[in-house]
């Protein structure tokens, strides 16, 4: 067989769609999953044993199950008892949902790794407790945070390409219609691998800018 990515040229603009659909429900899902990460993470850290609990099984919960089995749940499972939820916002949902519970454990690692003598201090000062999570514990932690949320940010990405199991057209979606059109899958799948390989080394590259910028006053401190 001869390898030949021409066949593929009048794909692109479909391919193109997936892709974009890739980015938007990415983008989506990677917001959700750190609004409900921040969430958890201030429920972990707080005084109140009902909110710990609560958070501490959410976290249990959806990082011991299998994305595909949660996706199937919301989209197969809800509408036996009336739930009914579009694929696309589906897939955004389960996405963020899974994806909060692996962001929650890493900003509350960030969080933990505070010097209580600097809470303390500002608590000497009169803050609010709010006033200090939102000033000083949430802009410590997620400095420290942002390589490891990368990864879990990767890892939505990846995890995208499940989607294609609820009917979505995402980038991987639309490989396969176009892989049983052209009836040329090594091509189709190459091309797949080389695009995802590129997002997420593109991302990879983003995170560390992002990680040097938001530590540059401690590295020139360190100097």
């Amino acid at each position: 067989m001869k390898f030949d990515l021409s066949i593929l040229a009048t794909h692109i603009p479909f391919l193109l769609e997936g892709a974009w659909l890739t980015f938007q429900i990415c983008l989506l899902a990677v917001l959700g999953s750190l609004v409900i990460g921040l969430l958890v993470a201030a429920a972990r850290t707080s005084a109140s044993p009902l909110l710990n609990m609560v958070s501490a099984v959410y976290v249990d919960i959806f990082r011991n199950i299998p994305f595909i089995v949660q996706l199937f749940f919301f989209y197969f499972g809800l509408p036996e008892i009336g739930i009914y939820i579009d694929a696309f916002t589906t897939g955004v949902i389960a996405m963020s949902i899974a994806g909060g519970a692996f962001t929650s454990d890493v900003l509350r690692s960030g969080i933990l790794a505070i010097d209580p003598g600097i809470i303390e201090a500002a608590q000497v000062s009169g803050l609010r407790k709010v006033t200090i999570f939102r000033k000083i514990v949430l802009p410590i932690a997620l400095r420290a945070s942002v390589r490891p949320l990368g990864s879990v940010f990767i890892n939505l990405i990846l995890t995208s390409s499940i989607l294609s199991t609820i009917t979505l057209n995402e980038l991987t979606g639309s490989a396969k219609i176009v892989a049983s059109q052209t009836f040329r899958p090594f091509e189709v799948y190459f091309v797949l691998l080389v695009a995802y390989a590129s997002l997420t080394y593109f991302v990879s590259i983003l995170i560390g800018i992002l990680h040097r910028y938001l530590n540059r006053n401690h590295a020139e401190g360190a100097v």
